[in-house]
């Protein structure tokens, strides 16, 4: 069966997001990542930068802080709002077309699709501090440091929501080291796997 819906997570700094796109592009499916953002800020009255810094990233850095995140009078938490918001808009479009859907615990709320097919990008230590380091203009310790920073807050975002854990190879269809694979096999792999 061809995979219609391609959801890929990634490690920060292992060009997942590049992966992603260059999929879209070849299979000549939809691609979701900031136009996710948009559309949560429409149905959330939320700005898009504000969403963009914590739709996708756990807002303190343990799990256990989420309990005592201030609720609205239906009790969901600010980040429960932008995570419901995103879920629905998830499950919309996955329903009306093909796509590349990247990040946003995409693979999860998918999970009971068979035209699913979830990918997770992870990378070697050295190459994607290399790759912080020139897109952020970073001294190789504060690449090192964002690196952590944001991956630990992806993780703790997602294993909140999912009650499963990130980067769990259990979790996706297929897990793929872009350091040793290089950004080109990845996204062949991908499509020849999406059954195109």
């Amino acid at each position: 069966m061809s995979k219609k819906i391609i959801t890929v997570s990634r490690e920060f700094g292992s060009g997942g997001r590049y992966i992603a796109e260059q999929v879209a592009k070849r299979l000549d499916y939809e691609y979701y990542d900031k136009a996710i953002i948009a559309r949560v800020a429409e149905e959330t009255g939320l700005s898009e930068k504000f969403i963009e810094g914590e739709g996708e990233y756990a807002p303190k850095q343990h799990w256990f802080t989420y309990a005592f995140v201030g609720r609205d009078q239906q009790g969901l938490s600010l980040g429960g709002r932008m995570y419901a918001a995103q879920r629905k808009i998830i499950l919309d479009v996955a329903e009306k077309e093909s796509c590349v859907i990247v990040g946003r615990c995409a693979d999860d709320i998918l999970s009971d699709r068979e035209d699913c097919l979830n990918v997770f990008i992870c990378g070697d230590l050295k190459e994607k501090t290399e790759r912080i380091t020139k897109m952020y203009e970073l001294s190789e310790k504060e690449a090192q440091r964002k690196m952590r920073e944001v991956d630990k807050k992806r993780s703790l975002h997602y294993n909140y929501y999912t009650e499963r854990k990130w980067g769990d190879a259990r979790n996706y269809s297929i897990a793929l080291n872009s350091s040793q694979i290089g950004y080109e096999k990845c996204i062949d792999i991908i499509c020849d796997l999406a059954g195109q």
